[in-house]
């Protein structure tokens, strides 16, 4: 794309690259010291082909600074009134949670809790002797987890999920909701949540909606290439340190459970 840029312009470039890999692309002006200069592009991370796009162009992704920015520029200006918009899940999130059957006293680790949707229900899984960390990138979402009275006993702390600051097997549970399939690395992200969870560790990969209420939501159609596939999940999970349990890929909800090996 910066190549094709630099011939025809950002914008031209942009459309090219989308026709050619069906991905999603949106250019804004890009700046530097002496001016603008070109285009920043935001990516559809949620499509699979945008993989092929960072194995062609490796050396452009640099040390993978872009996805903390742009997600939490992403969130920041959502975090107002997410759960205005989307805080009929709730109960979802709970039985994803009592799904996982965590025992009195676990360590349980929200990865990308957002507002703290899944937090009460696992604040009360683990009961007062256990502890529930929530992480995210935007402190917005934080304070709003704050704010809306969800993280009363729970540990909130600004963190990247794919670098954790969290001792090895540190974790009894972690539950990752809409995340993994938007990290850059998937494989990479899933040996993370692997390396700080404990032999026999629980692993949550949740959506309050089903793989094809999701890609039609976002005008798509549902490809059997798609990370969360079936058939792409449980070896990536197999190869990151996790056993897959069981899959669910109902119309109102995804989710499915792992366990440390």
């Amino acid at each position: 794309l910066v190549a094709a840029g630099a011939c025809l312009g950002f914008g031209t470039a942009a459309l090219l690259v989308s026709a050619l890999f069906g991905v999603r692309l949106h250019t804004r002006a890009g700046r530097d010291e002496e001016g603008e200069r070109g285009a920043d592009v935001v990516v559809d991370v949620d499509d699979p082909a945008w993989p092929v796009i960072r194995r062609v162009a490796a050396r452009l992704a640099g040390d993978g600074s872009w996805f903390a920015r742009e997600t939490d520029a992403f969130f920041s200006v959502r975090a107002a009134t997410w759960d205005a918009k989307f805080g009929d899940d709730l109960p979802a999130y709970a039985a994803a949670v009592r799904a996982m059957g965590l025992r009195a006293g676990a360590v349980a680790l929200d990865a990308g809790c957002g507002t703290g949707r899944a937090l009460p229900a696992l604040r009360d899984a683990v009961g007062p002797a256990g502890r529930v960390i929530g992480l995210d990138l935007t402190p917005l979402m934080l304070r709003a987890a704050r704010e809306a009275g969800r993280a009363v006993g729970v540990t909130l702390l600004v963190a990247d999920a794919r670098h954790l600051s969290v001792a090895n097997g540190a974790v009894d549970a972690v539950f990752a909701a809409g995340l993994v399939h938007h990290l850059p690395d998937m494989a990479a992200g899933l040996a993370e949540l692997a390396r700080i969870s404990r032999p026999g560790g629980r692993l949550a990969i949740f959506h309050p909606s089903g793989r094809a209420a999701l890609a039609a939501r976002h005008g798509r159609a549902l490809r059997p290439d798609e990370p969360l596939a079936a058939g792409r999940l449980g070896p990536m999970l197999a190869a990151s340190g996790w056993h897959l349990d069981s899959y669910d890929d109902a119309a109102h909800r995804f989710l499915a459970l792992a366990t440390r090996g």
